[in-house]
């Protein structure tokens, strides 16, 4: 075992399928010399040259059709919009042309694009950078959807994502780059579409993904001090979905608490819990909960920001408003 951090796994993945493939290439805001806004793509310009690594201009509707573009034609290209919020300016690309083009032409054009979103709150970049929109895109069929927590899943889903014949996009928690985890010396691929149980328990089903993971985890350690033994659930793959390991646990557990760090109005937790009232209604005991930000722009001051972003606290007041 090894310890790497999360932006490493995530780089490491991104290497592995441009050594193995000369079709794999990265574009975006400043991914070249500099590294990236965040450091996630550090000396791969060196290693690779500019043709591979290449910076753009400041134009996410631009990035995303140069990859509709490119992978129509062949390529595999990852691109990477510096912020998540600026996804919106993409969106007509993303929606209209990536997720629609193999579906259209009945296959005769496949779309195998890694579009990489750094997304959420916690380092008080204020409203316009701190956005969790990953509902807006789950919703969209032809795309894929995955946020990883750690190392090990960061690049398993890396992997996974390069070599996928669609559009997938693939979220990263900009708080958790600096995060260390254990990972195999032998890193393995993770598929899409299945979630990780990460801790096991009896009495209630946590279900989240990306940074929630670990105020998910702490939380069930305050839980475990008053008798609730909870079930953590990281999805890793927003969709495809993993309905059996959720179902699986609701059955075990007889409740559940959705947790992520989007506003809580129309976010991807709905969807969950609504699928787990139609499919497993009569497997709980209790309104199915979920913890989410405020319903408001997320703030520039960091104690403002505290208060609107998601904290172990209110996942564990949650889980015992169902006892």
């Amino acid at each position: 075992m090894k310890k790497m951090t999360y932006a490493e796994g995530i780089r490491e993945g991104m290497r592995k399928k441009m050594l193995e493939d000369p079709n794999v290439f990265i574009f975006g805001e400043d991914v070249g010399k500099f590294g990236g806004c965040f450091g996630v793509t550090m000396g791969m310009f060196d290693e690779f040259g500019d043709k591979r690594v290449r910076d753009t201009p400041i134009s996410e509707g631009a990035i995303i059709g140069t990859a509709v573009g490119s992978a129509a034609c062949g390529l595999r290209p990852i691109a990477e919009l510096m912020f998540m919020d600026f996804v919106t300016v993409g969106m007509d690309q993303i929606v209209n042309q990536a997720a629609k083009l193999r579906y259209m032409t009945g296959g005769k054009i496949t779309l195998p694009i890694v579009i990489r979103l750094p997304e959420g709150g916690g380092v008080s970049a204020a409203a316009q950078h701190s956005q969790s929109l990953e509902a807006w895109l789950t919703h969209v069929p032809g795309l894929k959807v995955v946020y990883p927590s750690n190392a090990r899943d960061a690049y398993g889903l890396m992997i996974s994502a390069i070599e996928d014949d669609n559009p997938v996009i693939y979220i990263e928690n900009k708080t958790l780059y600096a995060t260390k985890s254990e990972v195999e010396d032998e890193l393995k691929i993770v598929p899409l579409g299945k979630a990780s149980v990460k801790k096991e328990g009896t009495d209630v089903t946590i279900i989240t993904y990306g940074r929630q993971v670990f105020n998910s985890l702490k939380a069930s350690e305050d839980l475990a001090k008053d008798g609730i033994n909870a079930e953590v659930i990281d999805l890793r793959s927003l969709y495809p979905f993993d309905i059996e390991t959720i179902f699986k646990s609701v059955g075990k557990t007889h409740k559940v608490v959705i947790v992520s760090e989007e506003v809580k109005r129309g976010a991807f937790t709905g969807e969950i819990a609504s699928i787990i009232a139609e499919e497993c209604f009569y497997e709980c005991d209790a309104p199915i909960k979920r913890v989410g930000s405020l319903n408001t722009p997320i703030p520039f001051a960091s104690n403002l920001e505290n208060y609107v972003l998601p904290n172990d606290r209110d996942i564990v007041i949650a889980v015992k408003s169902l006892f």
